[in-house]
């Protein structure tokens, strides 16, 4: 679980750093991987991970760890895909903003 969350979470980061070529400015919609079911693939990759840490570690700190990332990016997902739905005017209804078809 872990390696299949750092897997997602790098290729989330690499879709999202290469959406703009050099010098070139602004906002675009990220496509690609799971983000074409949500807006924070690279979040939903990280949670996943440490979803993964948690388990291996089977320990009290790293549940409380997990339940801070939870917390803390899903209130940031829940702001970037409002912030997405209210700039783009074509950004896809269907997208979730941190769990694919849920939340």
């Amino acid at each position: 679980m872990f390696v299949v969350g750092m897997a997602l979470n790098i290729h989330s980061d690499y879709l999202l750093r290469n959406l703009r070529r050099p010098n070139e400015q602004g906002y675009k919609i990220p496509r690609g991987g799971l983000f074409e079911y949500v807006s924070c693939a690279n979040f939903f990759g990280e949670i996943v991970e440490w979803c993964g840490y948690a388990i291996l570690c089977g320990s009290l700190p790293a549940f409380a760890f997990l339940c801070f990332v939870l917390v803390n990016l899903g209130a940031r997902s829940w702001h970037h895909h409002r912030s997405y739905l209210e700039k783009f005017e074509d950004y896809p209804k269907n997208r979730k903003a941190l769990i694919p078809f849920i939340f």
